[in-house]
């Protein structure tokens, strides 16, 4: 089995890629383009502003499908809180080894084996996005236009204890109701006030109502703000709510009960306005993507392990867009999002030579039949 070289990745952990950090987030960006320049890809540079710029590596086309291996450049430890790389014989450590520099690194190896091989890579691209631990709101437009060019997608997000891969991802949005109540003296004119405090509380619990654990449905109301003081009937109030979703049925369902908890008011004359929305819709399994595990089983004469996440990552963008996706190509680790973040060297090894051989078999024309 090849024996993975952490040379090129503990340089990229090395550099600060907070989401936020945008010097640090290019500098990333701009030795993977170089890297990728070596193996025959076209860079096109979505250049933006105040985040990262966004990094489509794109290779010769000639007739036949098309695959997307899809991974993000930043991270989410701002600069000094959580930096620099080191290993021991079974891990490393360091922010992104799992989530998700060292997915990217196991993607541009597999490509380097390849292109070692054939000289060649067609019809394989690659996107780097750099905002995607923020949300990808401003990269899933991006995403979600170069859909329709690809036929399969590889995400490299970790992969999990026993290598699977993510077959299914949970939809989530975000929501705020603002409510609008009436000021009045709590002890002279309770009266004449309109509690928006009161319909906060009662539109929460509509909203909890909503939950239905046996479909893995889940309402939740994280923040309430609102009032004045204790003498105040409350004018304003505001609930900060999250919903997680399994299928379309059930995102159609909650958003359609949550139009009707809107627009009632449970106490007279208080007014709601709805914003925020869906963030990543579900990623569900689809006919193409089980031919997708099954043709990959195949070929690589594997019982490829899957498996469904609560979590979302840009996979639940580029599969909602009608792609036959499949994410977790990247190595298994734990303590992402801490400073305990760490992978498995052995992991590394054995998705390296995995994804070359997909990628092999890719280039060879085997997913065309």
């Amino acid at each position: 089995m090849q024996r993975f070289d952490y040379t090129k990745l503990s340089q990229l952990i090395e550099i600060n890629s907070w989401t936020k950090n945008k010097e640090g987030v290019d500098q990333n960006g701009t030795i993977m383009a170089a890297w990728m320049e070596s193996l025959g890809f076209e860079v096109e540079r979505h250049a933006r502003e105040e985040i990262g710029d966004h990094l489509h590596f794109i290779s010769p086309s000639k007739e036949g499908k098309r695959l997307l291996l899809l991974g993000h450049l930043d991270t989410v430890f701002p600069p000094q809180s959580f930096e620099g790389f080191r290993e021991d014989e079974a891990w490393i450590y360091g922010p992104g080894v799992c989530d998700m520099k060292g997915g990217n690194m196991i993607a541009f190896h597999a490509l380097e084996n390849l292109h070692q091989e054939l000289g060649s890579i067609y019809n394989i691209d690659m996107l780097l996005v750099s905002d995607e631990e923020t949300g990808s709101d401003d990269s899933k437009h991006l995403t979600r236009a170069l859909a329709s060019r690809y036929d399969y997608c590889m995400v490299f997000e970790a992969a999990g204890i026993h290598g699977e891969v993510v077959e299914a991802r949970k939809g989530v949005g975000t929501f705020f109701i603002d409510i609008t109540g009436k000021a009045a003296h709590a002890g002279n004119h309770y009266i004449d006030g309109i509690d928006a405090n009161a319909e906060a509380a009662l539109k929460l619990l509509e909203l909890k109502k909503l939950t239905d654990l046996t479909k893995s449905t889940t309402v939740n109301v994280g923040k309430i703000e609102g009032g004045i003081g204790a003498n105040t009937i409350s004018p304003s109030a505001k609930l900060t709510f999250e919903l997680r979703y399994t299928s379309t049925d059930e995102r159609d369902r909650v958003l359609q009960q949550i139009d009707k908890i809107v627009a009632t008011s449970y106490i007279e004359g208080s007014v709601a306005t709805l914003s925020g929305g869906i963030q990543r819709d579900v990623m569900e399994p689809s006919d193409e993507q089980r031919g997708f595990i099954a043709k990959i089983n195949e070929l690589c004469n594997i019982a490829l392990p899957t498996e469904r996440r609560g979590g979302v990552s840009d996979a639940n963008i580029i599969s909602s867009n009608g792609v036959a996706t499949l994410d977790g190509w990247g190595p298994f680790g734990d303590g992402d999002h801490t400073i305990h973040e760490r992978a498995s060297k052995e992991s590394f090894d054995e998705r390296l030579q995995l994804v070359t051989d997909i990628l092999r078999h890719f280039s060879h024309g085997a997913f065309e039949q």
